[in-house]
């Protein structure tokens, strides 16, 4: 009996022994895919959507080219597609996160349609990039960009359920923000979520707070914040300007629930803090930046800390306009200075020009001649005789009157030709034939015709005679209007 009690207690020994080895081989097993369940679960997504809007020439696919690590700069056209990759070195994992530009032209919106779908909807982030450089535009085109993703979410027909509860999640990712805390070495970079979370108080949201909740996060990038220089130089904005600008801007992130963040490509300004902030947002990475608010063209505002009270802040330092003002009535365009190009003159043809002004010659009034009003002619018509001195002053009714009274500085060859006038105009006014009758007219026309009777000169005795009485006298006693006595036909 013993060998057989024997063979039946090893049998029982081997059978225990065999059963410890199923049960660890079990555990093991057990363990090895709870392991892989949650590595499965932990690993990053995929399909993650960037939808990019903004005008041509914003910068939108810089900024996104930048992020992506690739210096080129190719501009598509339409819808273009670009992609983020994504690391997570906590547990070396990679993913590849998809980026939708939207053209600048509304033509191309229907175009979104490619980009997210109801299903993909939920896993998506729109970015509005506005340009700093030309800050009189940024309200109208965030405000048209914001419409056209509306209109599309519109169009997708998703269920009222599923989207209240994606708006509702916005409202509590709005209202559960808490100021960042200091990242030690040893965090892990995806963030856990913290025992009594669910349980802290949340405030109401303000009066114009997500009053456009879109579903999905919303983020608004200026770019091209480099030009804030540019514009204080030439345009002559000041810190009014950028205070007002950004009020207005955040204004409209406090509706649509967004971030805001200035950029600069030229001088690399929050281009990590962006890239940052946009894998927090899409995939919970831990983010331990807080708001940025002191300098005017390295603005950060994260979603969830703004409110009406801190925007109220810039409104302190307004002098010349109020916070209610319309954007566009103090952020004015500037006149499009026009280049003057120099136009080439071709010359006119030689005979057109001359053609020209031969018409211009025929229209005008004939001028009269000089024969027309000569004073050579009389009264009666009749000419004057030429060679005479001193007749062109005749016509005039006194004789004196026609002849200047000389300087009485004047000596010698001036006082006679003074005398020498006077005796001609006497010799004049004697050969007139009555006392009425007409003046230089009648005697030209008498002289004239005696002396083609007589065939001498007239009156050439008396004017020798004259002549020879003048110079014997002395010059002391010329006058300037020494007149002859009257003659006996005078009288």
């Amino acid at each position: 009996m013993a060998p057989v009690l024997e063979k039946q207690l090893l049998g029982a020994a081997g059978a225990g022994d065999n059963n410890n080895e199923d049960e660890e081989g079990q555990s093991l097993w057990s363990s090895i895919l709870s392991e892989v369940s949650t590595r499965s679960n932990s690993k990053l997504p995929s399909g993650k959507n960037i939808l990019v809007f903004g005008e041509d020439g914003s910068g939108k696919t810089t900024v996104m080219a930048k992020l992506q690590g690739s210096d080129h700069n190719k501009k598509g056209r339409g819808l273009e597609y670009l992609y983020l990759n994504v690391h997570d070195e906590d547990r070396d994992d990679l993913t590849r996160c998809n980026v939708w530009i939207l053209d600048g032209d509304l033509y191309h919106k229907g175009l979104l349609k490619f980009a997210v779908s109801a299903q993909s909807l939920a896993d998506s982030l729109a970015v509005f990039v506005a340009d700093m450089s030309r800050p009189w535009t940024i309200m109208e085109s965030l405000q048209k960009w914001a419409s056209v993703l509306r209109d599309h979410v519109d169009k997708l027909k998703i269920p009222p359920e599923e989207m209240r509860e994606m708006e509702q999640k916005m409202v509590k990712a709005f209202q559960e923000y808490a100021e960042p805390e200091d990242a030690t070495p040893a965090s892990p970079q995806r963030r856990a979520p913290t025992a009594g979370e669910d349980e802290a108080v949340v405030l109401p949201l303000g009066e114009n707070t997500l009053t456009h909740n879109l579903g999905i996060p919303v983020l608004i990038v200026c770019t091209k914040c480099d030009a804030v220089g540019v514009l204080e130089k030439e345009h002559d904005y000041r810190e009014e300007h950028f205070d007002f600008i950004q009020s207005h801007i955040r204004q409209f992130c406090l509706q649509y629930g967004a971030g805001l963040i200035y950029t600069s490509v030229k001088e690399e300004k929050n281009m990590d803090l962006l890239y940052k902030y946009i894998v927090h947002k899409m995939y919970d990475f831990q983010f331990t930046t807080p708001a940025l608010v002191v300098e005017k063209d390295a603005v950060f505002i994260p979603s969830g800390w703004d409110n009406e009270k801190k925007i109220g802040i810039l409104h302190e330092n307004f002098t010349t306009v109020r916070p209610d003002d319309p954007f566009e009535d103090f952020i004015i365009q500037p006149p499009i200075r026009k280049l003057v190009h120099d136009k080439e003159i071709n010359a006119e043809d030689e005979q057109v020009f001359l053609m020209k002004q031969q018409s211009l010659l025929a229209k005008q009034p004939a001028t009269p001649t000089r024969g027309a009003t000569s004073p050579g002619r009389t009264a009666s018509g009749s000419p004057r005789p030429s060679g005479r001195a001193g007749q062109p002053n005749v016509a005039s009714g006194s004789p004196m009157t026609a002849v200047k009274k000389p300087d009485p500085n004047m000596k010698g060859a001036a006082a006679n030709e003074g005398v020498l006038a006077n005796f001609f105009n006497s010799l004049l006014s004697k050969k007139t034939g009555s006392p009425g009758s007409p003046g230089a007219g009648a005697v030209g026309s008498g002289v004239q015709g005696s002396a083609k009777k007589t065939g001498q000169k007239p009156g050439l005795t008396d004017v020798q005679a004259e002549l020879d009485r003048m110079t014997r006298k002395p010059d002391s006693m010329v006058s300037a209007n020494n007149i002859p006595p009257p003659t006996e036909n005078e009288a």
